[in-house]
């Protein structure tokens, strides 16, 4: 069957295609086109009915059950999961002692020793001393070579005692200051024998002091402390001085509330002739702050016996308001305040060790600081590090000024310019100050400051050796805490030094035709540091101080060491 309808097949193609064949033949091989060819597609149409669904099928479900009344009784038990251990960093250990020796060029030695105890929670206990010196030679203008020497002796014995809410602090120290009166005014020519310009000071004392541990800032919270000190000049008389000083302050309807009482007292050998002097202040206040501001309500109310057989009363604002204009990068403050500085001897010794030795040095008056007006901005300066930017105004009464000094030639004395007086005087200082700190990359940073001053007096020409204006920067380098190195640069604008005859100078300060003034130009001083720290315990170090051999005059007179460099170990056990 299937043979028969493949043969009718293949006739019925034979049919259709010979006549095909023949009219191929007679058509012409010339196609002309008139219009492109465009294919097109029609476009679908949608079935407009639905089907019909005709089920002959009906299924009808049929459900039945019941419903079982027991309770259900769990048989799996619920094991309690163990809390997860959070281990905390771990505290970086504490070496009980450490020593650091150091030797430097003019026979400079150093050295110093820490001992303490190991981090405990009942309390802590220790000694400090430090000894540095130097024997070194400088030439003064005449190219006379003087002694320059100095020696630093420091020493510490504390101890701290924990309490569940509070804890005591028992401090003991002693300090010693020698320094050698070397400059002088070289136009009489003139040798000092080295005792008779030997300056030495000594200050030895102790200190109890009662302080709070408060968790919760609603609690009273209180620092409480009485103090000795002893001191004694290189010439007659001494000094003794017992202070107290307490604060106070506890939360109340969201505000800190609180005050301060700081007394001091002072009494002073027979030989000198000077009655007891004390400072008495007490200062209330209030203070809020939040994450956005902060503001501070206060006033400080002092009395003093100093000089004057009277007792001279001060008030000083004490106000502080600031706010966060950008978080974190820009903070609006302004302050209004003042104070009365206590010119302890020490400290002026600290700013100034060749003052006239003596009676003198216990008549220094205290300066009032009337009035503090200062505004500014600060924050985070975006590269790792802070900035502050702010302007003061002051009105400073008897603001310590120093003066140079000499007898007359027929005297006998050993005066020749190489002591000070104090010159204090009335003044109005006007201060813009700048601070900046940052990081270059991960190993290297920076920090930064930069103040100028305007001082407008009431009684001196000019500010006896003040600066008009002072800045440092300091770059650092950090090598995987292995090695550490440092540069700092210190500049110091022009300063006016007063040179007179003791006899002519007047008691407000000021120049007479017996004067003169001397003017310190800018100085520049570079200085070095490097660390190798061998082992966690062991470190090498080396400084370098004016590396650019500059002559330096920090008073009228008294050239400094032009270069000096140190190197050592320090040792920790």
């Amino acid at each position: 069957m299937i043979i028969k309808k493949s043969i009718f097949v293949l006739i019925l193609s034979l049919i259709i295609c010979v006549p095909l064949r023949a009219q191929e033949q007679d058509l012409k091989r010339e196609v002309t086109l008139y219009n492109p060819y465009k294919p097109s597609l029609s476009d679908a149409r949608k079935l407009s009915f639905l089907p019909d669904i005709n089920d002959t099928a009906s299924v009808n479900p049929v459900f039945s059950y019941d419903v079982n009344s027991e309770a259900f009784n769990p048989t799996h038990s619920i094991s309690p999961i163990k809390s997860a251990s959070l281990l905390s960093d771990p505290l970086p250990k504490l070496y009980k002692s450490y020593v650091r020796l150091g030797l430097g060029n003019n026979s400079t030695p150093l050295g110093e020793l820490s001992i303490s105890n190991h981090r405990s929670k009942k309390g802590a206990a220790g000694i400090y001393t430090k000894h540095y010196s130097s024997n070194g030679k400088v030439p003064l203008e005449n190219k006379q070579k003087v002694y320059a020497g100095f020696m630093d002796n420091d020493a510490t014995v504390y101890g701290r005692k924990f309490f569940d809410k509070s804890y005591v602090d028992l401090t003991a120290d002693f300090m010693q200051k020698v320094r050698y009166a070397y400059g002088y005014n070289t136009e009489t020519p003139y040798e000092f024998l080295k005792k008779n310009i030997r300056l030495s000071y000594i200050d030895a004392g102790a200190s109890l002091s009662f302080v709070s541990l408060n968790l919760d800032s609603a609690d009273l919270s209180y620092d409480l402390g009485v103090s000795y000190d002893y001191f004694r000049n290189a010439g007659d008389g001494n000094m003794n001085h017992v202070g107290f000083n307490g604060k106070m302050a506890a939360l109340y309807k969201g505000f800190y509330l609180g005050g301060g009482l700081d007394i001091d007292h002072y009494t002073l050998s027979k030989s000198l002739g000077i009655d007891p002097k004390y400072i008495l202040t007490f200062s209330p206040f209030v203070k809020k702050s939040t994450d956005q501001w902060n503001f501070h309500l206060g006033a400080g109310l002092s009395l003093e016996k100093n000089l004057d057989s009277k007792v001279k009363a001060y008030i000083h604002p004490d106000l502080e308001f600031g706010f966060s204009v950008v978080p974190q990068y820009v903070r609006f403050f302004a302050e209004l305040g003042g104070r009365l500085e206590n010119n302890e001897p020490m400290n002026i010794i600290r700013e100034n060790p060749f003052l006239l030795p003596g009676r003198p040095i216990y008549c220094i008056p205290n300066t009032n600081h009337a009035i503090v007006i200062s505004a500014g901005l600060k924050g985070n300066s975006g590269i790792g590090g802070n900035y502050v930017l702010s302007a003061s105004y002051s009105i400073v009464n008897k603001m310590i000024f120093y003066s140079n000094i000499f007898y007359p030639p027929t005297s006998g004395m050993d005066q020749r310019g190489n002591y000070f007086t104090i010159q204090p005087d009335d003044a109005e200082v006007f201060n813009v100050h700048g601070e900046l700190s940052g990081k270059f990359s991960k190993r290297m940073s920076f920090n930064s400051s930069v103040d100028y001053y305007k001082y407008t007096l009431s009684a001196n020409q000019y500010a006896w050796n003040k600066p008009d204006w002072k800045g440092r920067m300091g770059l650092f380098y950090n090598l995987r805490d292995k090695i550490i190195a440092g540069a700092e640069v210190t500049a110091l604008g022009s300063r006016k030094l007063l040179v007179g005859q003791l006899a002519m100078i007047p008691v407000g300060g000021g120049v007479t035709p017996d004067s003169r003034v001397i003017e310190q130009p800018v100085h520049v001083n570079l200085g070095l540091s490097a660390e190798y720290r061998y082992t966690r315990i062991l470190s090498f170090w080396v400084k370098v101080d004016n590396v650019s051999w500059n002559r330096y005059y920090e008073w009228a007179f008294y050239p400094s060491q032009m270069f000096n460099i140190m190197a050592g170990f320090s040792y920790s056990l």
